[in-house]
């Protein structure tokens, strides 16, 4: 006896070939035929970059990082492989851009994109770099013309822009997605069309982004907050090498990827729901990208702890200590609430930079916040959770509201702290980091400084000097090939 279906219920599939989603045709389209005219978006762009390797330079100092680098097989070394920054590596792109980009982003000092998603659009350096070294010594080996670092800041400003846009009216992070996956996409786009792909090419290669699985956020939340947060950018960076890799040797895309029923990446891993955008592409995200100067906290913190030190020395100055201290309370936006505020014990260096009130903690005992103090063996002073326990935050809508305006970008914070016997100091309110750009003046001089500070920690005064002479104008870093700048670095 066979039971039959209601002809009502059955759909057939129709497998007509689909013209590609028009998301992916206008990141395309951009990459390959917009022409930046920018010219304060190529000076950000040699500061970020510069800035970029900077942290990285700092970073390994760091045991935890640096033993993640190198070839996959020890030892191992390609002919005309790309270079990583501060060490003798040799490598092929892919793993020299998890290198790179795990580098990068490891002390999480690098710059920073807030909008409806959060994220790091220098992350996308790891693998513009890899690439661009990697095809210039490859070049120069043929007797051929290398890129340019005019040539990687343009990439970068692509890149920027890609996962910016994407970035401001799509909250990846509340279908519990972490922003990598835009590094995906973005450092996707701009390798490929580096690697010299066709247009079918390109489409392919980002539609391969967007089918690859997505990373979840958990490893950025308590309870598992963990490491992987600060390689996950190198990951994401260096898979996108891969992939536009495979589609230059003919593997095919998948043109619905993100608008099939079913199956694509909207019903699969985003409720449904299309990509809402705010603006073109062009070159807004880099124009108003902001920076880490002074601080290696999370981003939304940033003017907490610049707070926090006006407060230091406010407290230093009364003779007032912790346990003087009835309560502090931050006046702050919703993003910052939702990823940073953060109670209980804290297991590890991933979880103190993500907790606001540790990073308003150090500076208001100490006067100071470095990629140091979120180690163990500062974290141990027991006066740290004393502070923490006082501290409460408490959203205002106003700064929320700030935090989205397109023409504002705040990111602020206000803090007030009361004591024991009922008084308390005037609140100390800021706006707009030391990073933003409304801070320029002040910020790009400290930038500079910042990477200065970061080539002590690595070279000899000498080498120092080589790099600094043709770096820090755009006029003079703008036209070496990739590779004699990064065999600046060598150590």
């Amino acid at each position: 006896m066979s039971t039959s279906i209601p002809a009502s219920t059955l759909t057939p599939v129709v497998n007509d070939r689909p013209e590609y989603d028009q998301v992916i045709v206008d990141i395309v389209d951009y990459v390959m035929d917009y022409i930046i005219v920018s010219p304060i978006g190529y000076v950000t762009a040699q500061h970020t970059f510069l800035d970029a390797l900077g942290c990285g330079l700092e970073a390994l100092e760091y045991p935890a990082c640096t033993k993640l680098l190198g070839p996959i097989v020890p030892g191992t070394v390609v002919p005309n492989g790309a270079r990583v920054p501060g060490t003798q590596f040799e490598l092929d792109p892919v793993q020299a851009a998890f290198n790179i980009g795990t580098l990068i982003r490891w002390l999480d000092f690098n710059d920073t994109w807030l909008a409806a998603e959060w994220g790091h659009p220098s992350d996308n350096i790891g693998g513009i770099l890899a690439v661009a070294d990697w095809l210039s010594r490859n070049a120069v080996a043929r007797g051929e013309q290398p890129l340019t670092m005019w040539d990687v800041f343009t990439a970068m400003i692509k890149a920027y822009e890609i996962q910016g846009c994407l970035a401001l009216e799509n909250a990846f992070n509340k279908v519990g997605l972490d922003h990598v996956v835009l590094v995906k996409i973005a450092s996707t786009a701009v390798v490929a069309q580096m690697l010299g792909l066709d247009r079918e090419q390109i489409l392919s290669a980002v539609s391969l982004a967007w089918v690859d699985g997505q990373s979840l956020r958990t490893y950025r939340h308590a309870p598992n907050t963990g490491s992987r947060k600060s390689w996950a950018a190198g990951d994401a960076t260096s898979r996108a090498v891969r992939l536009a890799l495979m589609a230059q040797k003919g593997e095919i895309g998948y043109p619905s990827v993100l608008t099939a029923k079913t199956w694509g990446f909207y019903d699969v891993l985003f409720n449904g729901e299309p990509f809402q955008f705010q603006r073109p592409y062009g070159s807004y995200v880099m124009e108003n990208i902001l920076f880490k100067v002074s601080f290696p906290a999370e981003f939304h913190a940033q003017t907490a702890v610049e707070a926090a030190m006006q407060l230091h020395n406010q407290l230093k100055g009364l003779g007032k200590n912790v346990e003087d201290i009835a309560k502090i309370t931050i006046r702050t936006h919703q993003a910052c609430i939702r990823i940073i505020d953060k109670q209980g014990p804290l297991h590890n260096p991933a979880d103190r930079d993500h907790c606001i009130q540790y990073m308003v903690a150090i500076p208001l005992l100490f006067g100071r916040l470095t990629a140091a103090d979120y180690e163990d063996d500062v974290a141990k002073d027991p006066r740290i959770d004393t502070l923490r326990e006082k501290i409460v935050c408490v959203e205002d809508p106003d700064f929320t509201k700030d935090y989205h305006d397109p023409e504002k970008r705040s990111i602020a914070n206000a803090l007030t702290i009361s004591f024991n016997n009922d008084s308390q100091l005037d609140e100390v309110i800021i706006e707009f980091p030391i990073g933003h750009r409304r801070r320029r003046a002040d910020g790009v001089p400290a930038l500079l400084e910042k990477f200065r500070t970061n080539l002590a920690r690595r070279f000899s005064a000498k080498q120092q000097q080589k790099i600094l002479s043709v770096s820090l104008e755009l006029n003079d870093i703008k036209d070496i090939p990739v590779n004699e700048y990064l065999d600046l670095y060598v150590v």
